[in-house]
């Protein structure tokens, strides 16, 4: 018998005042038990942590463990708050309406507040690894914060990501999506870190918009344009995962079942 299938999941909650946001963030530990080797557990950051709630995600986590499916991974989900359109998003670069203005800040409290909390209440020196991940919005957070970071972290996941995020309105006379959509260009002028490694997932009926009449709807399209740009950078497709869920929505009931198989492909015991 393998000895991780004596690994239980225990949450706990905890309040942190952050001076960078000016409010308390509430986070969801779920920390893995009787792990025998505690150097072998990795961690994973989860924004909008209040959608794990909702699709009893300890749950989840329990019984991939109860089947010996995945390695030992201690999660934190980190519940948004009422200006998650201001904390979220591209840290570098507003939208074209001015959004994501605090989401250098959340960046900063990310690698100044939370990770020192975290390693400091579980006395922990450090992780096998990090990675990041998060839903719409909170996808794009994670792959901007993963992607301008990456010597801390080694993969990230991407649940109906807001990859349309743009700084130019698609409306405007001068739109060009190739320039306009924000994290394709960040991509583009960035730094290839090869050991990086990527999961997106997207539904078929995440929305109904095809900005471009190519008979795609946007939330596909746009993932998929993002992924050629990471090929186009120089990551072989082996290390980008995608799965595109046929009757998926932009919900939580969708992306709880697209998390195990994030889960399995990102720390799954071969």
């Amino acid at each position: 018998m393998s000895i991780h299938t004596s690994i239980i999941v225990r949450k706990e909650n905890h309040i942190l005042v952050s001076k960078f946001l000016k409010r308390e963030v509430i986070i969801d530990c779920y920390v893995p038990t009787a792990v025998p080797n505690p150097d072998e557990i990795s961690l994973l950051l989860i924004n909008d942590g209040q959608d794990l709630v909702k699709m009893d995600f300890q749950e989840i986590i329990g019984s991939l463990y109860q089947t010996d499916s995945i390695k030992p991974l201690f999660c934190v989900g980190i519940h948004c708050s009422a200006d998650r359109k201001n904390e979220y998003g591209t840290a570098s670069v507003v939208d074209y309406q001015g959004l994501g203005a605090k989401a250098s800040l959340y960046t900063r409290f990310v690698f100044e507040e939370l990770l020192p909390y975290i390693r400091s209440t579980y006395k922990v020196r450090s992780f096998k690894e990090k990675s990041y991940a998060g839903f719409s919005l909170g996808g794009l957070s994670a792959l901007d914060i993963v992607w301008h970071h990456a010597k801390e972290f080694s993969k990230v996941g991407v649940f109906s990501g807001s990859l349309w995020w743009r700084d130019k309105d698609q409306f405007d006379k001068d739109f060009d999506e190739d320039q306009h959509r924000i994290m394709h260009r960040l991509i583009r002028k960035g730094d290839l870190a090869p050991w990086l490694q990527f999961f997106f997932e997207v539904g078929t009926q995440d929305e109904t918009a095809d900005r471009n009449n190519n008979g795609i709807i946007d939330a596909i399209d746009d993932t998929v344009s993002l992924i050629d740009e990471l090929i186009k950078k120089g990551y072989p497709s082996h290390q980008i995962k995608y799965v595109e869920l046929e009757d998926g929505k932009h919900d939580v009931a969708t992306w709880a079942r697209a998390f195990p198989d994030f889960l399995k492909w990102g720390w799954g015991n071969k």
